[in-house]
C-alpha cells in the first residue's frame, strides 16, 4: 500500500474513532477500537495522541477513552487537592468524592526520581471505583501513593464550587485532605 493511500486510511479511521467517542456515553476501551478498525491497540494509541494534539478533548481513563465536549469541560469547576493516607484507605477516599458528585479526574504523586507521574482515572461514581479498586487488586499492583507514603493530588471536578467544597470537607473530617 502506498504512502498516501496509508495517510488517507489513517484519517479516515482517526475521523471515525473521534465520532464513536462523541456518540459514546461512557468510555471505549482500545481494545474495543482496535476490534472495530481492525488494527492493533498501539495503532489505536497512537491515533488517539494524534487527535489529542489536534485539541480533542479526549481523556484516557482506568476504563478507556472518553470524549468531553467543549462546553462540558469549560462548565465544570475544576480543582487540585492534597491528600495523604494509607492504601486501605484509597477506596473511602475515591467514594468520598465520587459520592458528593464530584469526578476524580487523576492522581499525582511526586517523584524523587521521575518527577511527577499522573495517572488518568475518570472516576465518575460507585461502579467506576469498584472496577477501579477490582483492576488493582486483581493485577497486584500498587497505587502510586505508596511511592511517595500516601502523599498525593488529584484532580477533580463538579458542576458547582459547592459540590467540590462539601467533598473535600468529608475528606477533612476523614482525615484524608491536607491543608496548609
Amino acid at each position: 500500500m502506498k504512502d498516501e493511500q496509508k495517510k488517507i486510511l489513517g484519517e479516515k479511521r482517526r475521523d471515525l474513532l473521534l465520532q464513536w467517542l462523541k456518540d459514546s456515553n461512557a468510555p471505549l476501551t482500545g481494545s474495543d477500537l482496535s476490534k472495530r478498525t481492525n488494527v492493533s491497540r498501539q495503532v489505536i494509541v497512537q491515533d488517539i495522541s494524534l487527535l489529542k494534539a489536534r485539541n480533542e478533548p479526549i481523556m484516557a481513563t482506568s476504563q478507556g477513552y472518553l470524549y468531553m465536549s467543549r462546553t462540558q469541560a469549560e462548565q465544570k469547576q475544576t480543582r487540585i487537592i492534597a491528600c495523604k493516607h494509607g492504601p486501605d484507605e484509597s477506596e473511602r477516599e475515591l467514594l468520598l468524592l465520587v459520592d458528593h458528585g464530584v469526578t476524580v479526574k487523576d492522581v499525582i504523586v511526586e517523584h524523587s526520581v521521575y518527577g511527577e507521574l499522573t495517572a488518568s482515572l475518570g472516576l465518575r461514581n460507585r461502579k467506576d471505583v469498584a472496577n477501579f479498586i477490582d483492576k488493582i487488586r486483581s493485577a497486584k499492583a500498587a497505587f502510586l501513593l505508596e511511592l511517595t507514603k500516601g502523599g498525593h493530588l488529584h484532580t477533580v471536578e463538579a458542576d458547582s464550587s459547592k459540590q467540590l467544597d462539601e467533598a473535600c470537607e468529608a475528606l477533612r473530617e476523614a482525615g484524608i485532605l491536607v491543608e496548609e
